[in-house]
């Protein structure tokens, strides 16, 4: 997820279109966008050595900032890398589909992310050299390496991060509603379900310090409960039942409890008014993957020092994580092959974690892990590793379907916020999110 905005399927089909009529053109790894930062990457930018790499990434991967680029290269003085960064997915995606198509245009390493595994493995797997046949696969959790292998068994992306989920809060704002401040106590009070937590939002609004919320919106619940289900969009067999899911179903009732309630923000996740909010303390609790962790720190700010905690979630989820595939267009492929293997490497893992929080799915790692010393004071000296790996060693193995990510977007930016924010019903609002599932579905 990252610093990805969601949009629907028709923004997506637009901004396909969009990467048609201007990336076909461009050469094999040599991708830049309007959308893209400075494409200087991790590395020197001097182009000095024989082999440039591209990597094609959305958002925040943390290999620049971890100092993993310069640390290959000078491992290999004959390799240049460069980062090619679209910071919304739904730019991202539509363009590395239409240049896989052309058979030109893409990065020499494309991430792809949970969302979108899928619609690769079922769709564009002829189009990604097969990497199961360059690593060991048991250093990856069963389910990550389930997401990105075919029927017939090839792995078309390695494992970088998982989402698994925490509940992150402001101690302060706790306290001035009178509620408990220990995380231990408060993993207690929502333990097993995220009704529960719903049930703690409705005491904090009873002495809420003025202009603050409990949570920052009834999408944030929804994704925290449903990504925790055994079963969503899809069944094992690859039938759609997102409609019919106990699981979603689940999810949707207690984020409807939000959103027609007082104790949300009603605020769009990854809008600047998000942002805004994480600055000004306009909401007291989060539900919080790993990944969010960093997030938190840099939009919070030097203000949020000390006043946020981490507590673990009423029940294990995962939302978000992504991949590494590489071509088979790429001219470098034995290179990008052997660049994709470190980067996604137990060990490399662990040190994007030590930087961002960035939470490795690689579990031989998990008893090393150490947050920055700053991270781990931020949020009030959480043990942080714990309780993300208490997580991810839990998650269920969800079935993942072609348009997974599309169906999560109708519901939480469609569905949920014709509730929360233009004061439909909860019916219409189911409604409206099965209409818009109809049209990305065809039908």
């Amino acid at each position: 997820m990252r610093t990805s905005i969601r949009r629907s399927q028709r923004l997506m089909a637009l901004a396909a279109v969009a990467a048609l009529t201007t990336g076909l053109l461009a050469g094999c790894a040599k991708d830049s966008d309007d959308d893209a930062s400075d494409g200087s990457g991790g590395g020197n930018g001097s182009g000095k050595g024989k082999i440039t790499l591209t990597i094609g990434t959305f958002g925040v991967f943390g290999y620049k900032q971890a100092g993993l680029y310069d640390e290959y290269m000078k491992l290999h003085p004959d390799i240049s890398i460069k980062e090619n960064v679209t910071t919304r997915t739904d730019v991202y995606w539509p363009k590395v589909l239409t240049r896989l198509q052309a058979g030109s245009g893409t990065d020499d390493i494309e991430a792809i992310e949970i969302g979108n595994i899928t619609e690769a493995v079922q769709t564009q797997a002829d189009k990604f050299v097969d990497l199961g046949k360059e690593v060991d696969k048991s250093q990856w959790l069963d389910w990550k390496n389930a997401q990105a292998t075919t029927k017939d068994g090839k792995l078309i992306g390695l494992g970088t991060d998982i989402g698994p989920m925490a509940v992150c809060y402001r101690k302060d704002l706790f306290q001035q509603a009178g509620l408990p401040t220990d995380r231990t106590e408060l993993a207690q009070m929502w333990k097993g379900d995220w009704s529960k937590y719903v049930d703690v939002g409705k005491q904090y609004m009873k002495k809420a310090p003025k202009g603050t919320k409990f949570v920052d919106s009834a999408s944030s619940v929804y994704n925290a409960a449903v990504g925790g289900a055994s079963e969503r969009y899809y069944d094992k067999d690859g039938n759609v039942v997102w409609d019919r899911s106990a699981g979603v179903k689940k999810a949707w009732d207690a984020a409807m409890t939000v959103a027609t309630s007082d104790m949300s923000a009603k605020l769009k996740q990854f809008d600047p008014t998000w942002d805004q909010g994480f600055a000004n303390g306009t909401f007291a609790s989060v539900a919080c993957p790993a990944w969010m962790i960093g997030y938190i720190e840099q939009k919070s700010g030097d203000s949020g020092k000390g006043k946020w905690d981490v507590a673990a979630a009423p029940a294990a989820s995962n939302w978000g994580g992504s991949f590494l595939g590489v071509p088979t267009a790429t001219r470098h492929q034995k290179e990008a092959v052997a660049l994709a293997k470190w980067l996604t490497a137990p060990e490399q893992q662990a040190k994007v974690f030590a930087k961002q929080a960035s939470f490795p799915s690689t579990p031989s790692v998990y008893t090393k892990l150490k947050p920055q010393a700053d991270t781990t004071a931020y949020f009030s000296g959480a043990p942080l590793t714990q309780i993300f790996s208490d997580s991810a060693k839990t998650i269920p193995s969800q079935p993942l379907g072609a348009k997974d990510k599309p169906i999560d977007n109708a519901i939480s930016d469609v569905g949920i916020l014709q509730v929360e924010q233009k004061g439909k019903s909860p019916a219409q609002g189911w409604d409206a999110a099965r209409n818009e599932i109809k049209d990305v579905l065809g039908q």
